[in-house]
């Protein structure tokens, strides 16, 4: 531990060295598999510094983020000591309302890259269980499905039916609660006390009212709210991801809010009692509405888009989808995502996501091969494609594919080859939250679904292997200088100097 402890340390300094100084760093955090620094001055940072770290398995820098990619697990470990040994403000401090944090660290930033980084901290939060539920129900889809002649796993073995049973529960009321547990997230993350949120999601997903598509398929009326005249519907909102990302807003601002106001005596009584009140106000008058206006509108746009363009806008998309992941727009897709599950019951972008990430593991096994004689290449590209097995493209990315340009548009060209066969296939997942060889967990069984997920995956891989020694001949690119060529330059540079 202490060695480790020492490890991080170092590279705490030195990233700091190679930003211009503590001083230009806002805040940090950290998504899934980097770590984030806002920064008051993006040309201070020697990005070459920063790429030669051991633990820096790619750098980028976007508007005025700089995000060091180091990988799933790991990023957790080194963030926290990263911030901790620096004093550098922590962004999760500030949402939650921490003192200590600099006042102008959400300076320079623009409502959009506040946006996203909002929607990093509210989906970061809760991925685990999503990817819980996600996984148990491809688990119990497997003990169910008919895969043992006409029978399921389930009905050969009996005494299963009751994990089968239990595994349903588990997986069912992670999804079944979602809209709880983001507006409990979205809360914590603006600064509210979390508890507020939870209790706003129960008033939320409460059982005294009917459900929304209960009521919108005439299984159900909704309960009338007659308000000076005015007669308000009132559902319960299961599903509505957009709406609890509002109102987690909301339950922030208003508990701080009378917290603030209110005199000690009755603020620990009044403050949440108002929070709540209002809050559901604003839930079932205003918010309520127009969030399901916006939950619909997004849902139809990408239902018809997936429609109008057919095989094409999937192979569009799937070939773009690794350059969103660049930028780090990609984590707005969360909350997309959640609402196509919620909405349609399945997902058709987390299979995208999967092909476009193996068309770029396409790209890193053509860019060892070309370059197999050199023994760093060979290091890089191996961790990079194990990355890429477990749905993390990052390393490979910056790693490898930005570098050198023709892995990248190789990769492309087999993300979109990819997607054109997820289009034919109406592969689906659904859940989200994981691709590559986790993914398949998560496929819809329907179509042969499992089948064909492997095949797509297989198809985005070797299809962006054999477009990356297309584009790389046509680019012209040469192998990079063997481990043994290096050494003889180096040997002939010397004599050479030894004669001079």
């Amino acid at each position: 531990m202490a060695d480790k402890k020492q490890q991080y340390d170092a590279f705490s300094d030195r990233v700091v060295a190679a930003i211009g100084g503590k001083d230009n760093a806002m805040e940090a955090f950290h998504c899934a598999t980097r770590l984030r620094i806002n920064l008051k001055d993006v040309s201070k940072v020697n990005k070459d510094a920063i790429t030669d770290l051991d633990l820096a398995k790619g750098v980028n820098i976007n508007r005025n983020q700089l995000q060091i990619i180091i990988g799933a697990g790991l990023v957790d470990d080194v963030t926290k000591e990263f911030i901790t040994y620096t004093g550098i403000p922590d962004m999760q401090a500030q949402a939650d309302g921490s003192d200590t944090v600099d006042a102008s660290a959400e300076k320079g930033k623009s409502w959009f890259s506040k946006f996203i980084d909002d929607l990093t901290g509210v989906f970061g939060e809760i991925l685990p269980g999503i990817l819980a539920g996600g996984i148990l129900i491809g688990l119990n889809n497997l003990l169910t499905q008919k895969v043992i002649g006409s029978q399921s796993i389930v009905q050969a073995v009996p005494g299963l039916s009751g994990v089968s049973q239990i595994v349903n529960l588990g997986a069912s009321g992670i999804f079944a609660m979602l809209p709880l547990l983001v507006v409990y997230s979205a809360t914590k993350r603006y600064g509210g006390r979390p508890i507020m949120g939870l209790a706003l999601g129960t008033v939320m997903m409460t059982a005294s009212l009917p459900s929304l598509s209960d009521v919108s398929t005439g299984a159900a009326k909704a309960v009338v709210a007659n308000i000076f005249g005015w007669h308000v519907s009132l559902f319960s909102f299961g599903g509505q991801i957009i709406v609890a990302l509002i109102m987690g807003w909301i339950v922030a601002k208003l508990d701080n809010y009378f917290q603030k106001i209110l005199p000690g005596v009755i603020k620990f009584v009044l403050a949440p009692m108002l929070t709540i009140l209002c809050s559901s106000f604003i839930l079932f008058l205003v918010v309520g509405p127009i969030g399901m206006t916006l939950s619909t509108w997004i849902t139809n746009a990408l239902v018809w888009m997936s429609q109008a363009f057919g095989i094409f806008g999937y192979m569009i998309f799937g070939g773009v989808q690794q350059l969103i992941v660049i930028t780090g727009l990609h984590n707005m897709f969360g909350a997309v995502e959640a609402q196509l599950i919620s909405t349609t019951k399945t997902d058709f972008l987390n299979p995208l996501f999967s092909v476009a990430l193996m068309g770029q593991g396409g790209g890193v096994l053509a860019y060892m091969f070309l370059n197999r004689h050199n023994r760093k290449a060979k290091e890089v590209g191996i961790s990079a494609f194990f990355s890429i097995l477990f749905g993390i493209s990052e390393p490979a990315l910056f790693g490898i594919n930005i570098k050198n340009r023709y892995p990248l548009i190789g990769g492309c060209i087999g993300g979109a080859i990819g997607g054109g066969f997820v289009y034919l296939t109406r592969l689906t997942a659904i859940s989200f939250g994981t691709t590559a060889l986790p993914g398949i967990a998560i496929a819809s069984p329907a179509n042969n679904g499992y089948l064909n997920y492997l095949l797509a995956n297989i198809i985005g891989l070797t299809a962006g292997l054999v477009a990356t020694m297309i584009v790389a001949r046509v680019m012209g690119k040469k192998p990079a200088v063997t481990d043994d060529t290096e050494k003889l330059q180096t040997k002939a540079a010397t004599s050479e100097a030894g004669l001079n």
